[in-house]
């Protein structure tokens, strides 16, 4: 059986970069996902989180993004289109991440099949709590990763 992966990333304590986080440990309370896909909270790990990619086959990263949307706008990134969301990154995990991609690769544990959903943030700024628009879009967020791992 295919193993998945449900990760968020982001710093809880830069508003809406902590998108990630908040989605994944709503997700982990609503008891939503099916009982064998692993949800992780990355936060900022970087390279720390390369052991749990071991033997995962689908990844699902959710994460705060850069690209040029109004605040709470959600993009889907699949396979090939992952790379070009590595290169949005603006927060102070942007380092750990596409790092943590390419040593995937380079050690050969890179999942078959890698999705991102990116959100839009309104604000980096130092503060604990998601903005408006950014804690709006969270249910629908939390619908894309079920529908997602489930289908």
């Amino acid at each position: 059986m295919a193993k998945t992966l449900v990760l968020g990333v982001g710093n809880l304590l830069l508003s809406d970069d902590g998108v990630g986080v908040h989605t994944i440990q709503r997700l982990k309370e609503s008891g939503r996902l099916p009982e064998e896909v692993q949800v992780e909270d990355g936060g900022t790990c970087g390279l720390d989180l390369l052991q749990f990619l071991e033997g995962v086959d689908h990844l699902v990263v959710v994460d705060a993004a850069h690209f040029g949307k109004e605040p709470g706008a959600i993009l889907r990134m699949e396979n090939e289109q992952v790379p070009a969301y590595l290169a949005l990154k603006t927060s102070p995990h942007e380092i750990g991440l596409p790092e943590l991609m390419l040593t995937a690769q380079l050690t050969g544990i890179y999942p078959k099949r890698v999705v991102v959903f990116g959100v839009q943030p309104q604000s980096l700024e130092t503060g604990i709590g998601l903005t408006a628009p950014v804690a709006a879009v969270v249910d629908r967020l939390m619908d894309a990763v079920v529908q997602e791992v489930s289908g």
